[in-house]
């Protein structure tokens, strides 16, 4: 785990980054109409690599601006609550600091890629915002939440380790 000011940004990055991609990965996927296909996710092809790197590169940015005013400092909040650190697991620790997280950053996010996507770039109607923002909490939740239990939080603590070795 980071002991500075210097290791907090670069786990922060790493993080912000490895959420996006994957979420751009599993959006992009959608989008591209993978998933109402016969066989689902296992008929994606590459290009969706490709271009969800291209919109994680930018969506990044926003998760680690977002993290850094709020969603990390709420998941610390929710996980103060529910574990005592003294008695607890330390690995449950980590995972209900996790959870809390993806509990904010998910709707956050999903506001962003809401007015991102669909308002400007879509042109939907702004007084549809609230029922779109809705429909992408509802869709993205499930996928942030694993993805961020299972994938970006252990690559994320293992490439870091690989950075700061302890």
């Amino acid at each position: 785990m980071p002991k500075t000011k210097k290791q907090g940004i670069i786990f922060g990055l790493i993080m912000s980054y490895a959420m996006a991609y994957g979420m751009e990965v599993y959006n992009t996927a959608i989008k591209d109409g993978f998933s109402l296909r016969l066989g689902g996710f296992s008929t994606m092809t590459n290009h969706v690599f490709l271009q969800a790197l291209l919109e994680a590169l930018y969506m990044g940015v926003f998760v680690f601006i977002i993290s850094n005013l709020w969603g990390n400092r709420f998941g610390a909040n929710f996980a103060q609550k529910v574990v005592d650190p003294q008695k607890d697991n330390p690995y449950f620790c980590r995972l209900m600091r996790q959870a809390g997280t993806v509990a904010i950053m998910c709707p956050s996010m999903s506001m962003v890629a809401s007015i991102l996507f669909n308002v400007i770039l879509a042109h939907q109607a702004i007084y549809n915002l609230p029922a779109i923002w809705v429909g992408t909490v509802l869709k993205n939740f499930p996928m942030a939440f694993f993805w961020n239990m299972f994938a970006a939080a252990s690559f994320t603590h293992w490439l870091f380790e690989k950075i700061y070795p302890n």
